[in-house]
C-alpha cells in the first residue's frame, strides 16, 4: 500500500533538504523524481550542482509530466517538486486551471497506484499576498487547490518554517 507524505512551506524554507533526509531514513538508495523543465544555461547548472550534492546513493529521474511511467514499486521516491510540475501542466495547457488541475489529478492517482513511498515536496506560494497579475493569481489558485488534493491523501504532512518541521497531520 502506498505511503504518501506531503512536505509543504515557503520558498528555501528547508523542504528539500528535510525530505532528501527523511528518504534517506527510509531508504539506503531512494529516487529523487525532478519534474523542473530546463530554462537556460543558469537553470542547467543549478540542476547538475544539485544532482551533484545529493551523492550515489540516489537514483535520479527527470520526469516533466508523466511520473507514473517510471516503475518506483516498494521504492522510496522523492518528487521535488509539486510546484515545478504543475508549472508544466499549467503552461501547456494555455493557464487553463480546470484542465490542469484535472490532469495533474489523474496522474497523481496513476503515479500513486503502485507500493512505494511518495515524499512531495511543494510550495506554498499562496502566503505571500497577492499575486499582481492574472496569470500569477490562476497558478496561485491552481497551487493551492492541488496543494490540498495532496494533502487530503496524505498520510503524513509536514509545514517547514525557517528549516524546521512542524508536523500537520
Amino acid at each position: 500500500m502506498a505511503q504518501i507524505i506531503l512536505i509543504t512551506g515557503g520558498q528555501r524554507s528547508g523542504k528539500s533538504s528535510f525530505a532528501q533526509k527523511m528518504a534517506l531514513q527510509l531508504s539506503e538508495k531512494p529516487i529523487y523524481l525532478a519534474t523542473s523543465r530546463i530554462w537556460d544555461d543558469e537553470h542547467q547548472q543549478r540542476i547538475n550542482r544539485h544532482k551533484a550534492d545529493r551523492g550515489p546513493e540516489w537514483t535520479n529521474i527527470e520526469e516533466e509530466k508523466q511520473l507514473s511511467k517510471h516503475n518506483i514499486d516498494k521504492r522510496v521516491v522523492l518528487i521535488d517538486c509539486v510546484t515545478l510540475w504543475l508549472t508544466n501542466f499549467f503552461f501547456d495547457n494555455d493557464s487553463n486551471i480546470d484542465k490542469s488541475l484535472n490532469e495533474a489529478k489523474l496522474e497523481l492517482e496513476k503515479f500513486t497506484q503502485p507500493n512505494a513511498t511518495f515524499i512531495f515536496v511543494t510550495n506554498e506560494i499562496g502566503l505571500g499576498g497577492m499575486p499582481e497579475n492574472a496569470i500569477q493569481r490562476k497558478f496561485t489558485d491552481l497551487q493551492g487547490w492541488m496543494n490540498q488534493h495532496i494533502a487530503s491523501i496524505a498520510n503524513e504532512v509536514h509545514l517547514m518554517v525557517s528549516g524546521i518541521p512542524i508536523k500537520v497531520k
